[in-house]
């Protein structure tokens, strides 16, 4: 990344000078292994905030047949032929920069788990927004100093799947180094590390090599049938499992390229993913992002502090229809109203819900104490409106 010298205070993420990624020599005989992989374990969350996973969008890639008359050749992706490396060694100096995310889904009984990168000797940590959301507690464990930590969401950006937490109490916390995303190619070494199954403990470490670039996705929850779509996207052949989501994707000089972002329990692909076969958001992007949440700046896909909450848990109503509730929380906003399952939302305000994605991103603009106006339509059609305000949601 190129220097910014306006970056606010406690975000040295934002303005470190970075290297550029110089060839790696050969490894000593016998380098170590990586860390066994676990097996994903991860919980389902069904609350208005839902978590956003993946599913595979397939994407073409085109082939050009050569002749007297042919047209120029397209521009290619460089290819780097990348030397084999010390993976334990690119494992040793980016895990004490990573955090074990332990949450409590409290509004549906279960619970979740997932990875952070350090971005801040204070306690600032970037992570997926999926790997937060719902959550009504959450407890982070540092690896690098064994230490656990009660810790807050600060912002979240849905539509890219990244959020910003903060540590409370932390000190002296070890941060990770971050590479330039816009400088990697297909070819390239990397290690994918985290929490894999959510297990904690050391690390588990994942290499490979990047497989592509600028990648499309879409994820989907399948009880709700919301979803989202996220665009250029480092794919690779490191295996990233449940758990590992939030975690780094670093290269072969220990520098964080990406943020791992797996798909878990609760989440169908269209086309599924092959066995080693994962995606990673280019850190460049995602630290973008955390710098503005750090900043305040609040945008259509940004959301800047605690969500806005009004007791309800919806699936999409199919056929545009709209969002159809599928349980009211007690003692909540909407269950003081009286509004029951099986009634559709067909509107906020004056901004129609089409589907449990357009209420999700609705609701993503509005705060605690905002007051909403809920249209919402019975069996034969028949609307009513009531006006709710909307109180303090789940931390993520």
């Amino acid at each position: 990344m190129s220097q910014n010298t306006d970056a606010p205070l406690g975000a040295p993420w934002a303005h470190q000078q970075q290297e550029a990624l110089p060839q790696v020599p050969a490894p000593p005989p016998n380098p170590q292994e990586p860390p066994k992989r676990k097996r994903p374990l991860r919980a389902v969350l069904i609350s208005l905030g839902l978590v956003v996973l993946l599913v595979l969008v397939g994407v073409a890639v085109g082939h050009y047949a050569w002749g007297p008359k042919a047209p120029p050749a397209p521009p290619v992706t460089p290819v780097r032929t990348q030397p084999a490396f010390d993976v334990a060694s690119v494992v040793a100096k980016v895990s004490p920069a990573v955090v074990d995310i332990d949450v409590e889904l409290g509004l549906e009984g279960g619970g979740a788990a997932g990875t952070g990168i350090v971005l801040s000797d204070d306690g600032l940590v970037l992570t997926n927004n999926h790997v937060v959301e719902g959550a009504t507690a959450m407890h982070v464990t540092d690896v690098g100093n064994g230490r656990g930590y009660d810790a807050t969401v600060l912002g979240y950006d849905r539509s890219h799947d990244i959020a910003l937490i903060k540590l409370k109490d932390a000190a002296g916390l070890v941060t990770a180094t971050l590479g330039e995303s816009g400088s990697v190619r297909i070819g390239d070494g990397v290690v994918a590390i985290g929490n894999a199954g959510g297990l904690g403990g050391p690390p588990s470490a994942s290499p490979g090599k990047v497989t592509a670039l600028g990648q499309q996705v879409t994820a989907a929850d399948e009880v709700t049938g919301a979803t989202e779509t996220l665009t250029g996207l480092l794919q690779v052949d490191a295996d990233i499992q449940s758990g590992d989501s939030g975690g780094p994707l670093a290269d072969t000089q220990g520098h964080v390229i990406g943020v791992d972002t797996a798909a878990n329990a609760g989440y169908v692909f269209d086309k599924g993913l092959r066995p080693h076969e994962g995606f990673a958001i280019p850190i460049t992007a995602a630290a973008d992002i955390a710098k503005r949440i750090l900043e305040g700046k609040a945008s259509e896909t940004i959301h800047i502090g605690p969500s806005a909450f009004v007791g309800l848990t919806v699936v999409d109503g199919g056929n545009g229809t709209g969002a159809l509730i599928k349980s009211v929380v007690a003692g909540g906003p909407a269950a003081k109203l009286g509004l029951k399952a099986n009634l559709l939302v067909v509107g906020i305000d004056d901004k129609p819900v089409t589907s449990a994605t357009a209420l999700i991103a609705l609701m993503d603009t509005h705060h605690p104490g905002d007051k909403l106006r809920v249209t919402v339509a019975g069996q034969g059609g028949k609307t009513a409106m009531v006006t709710l305000v909307s109180v303090s949601g789940p931390i993520g």
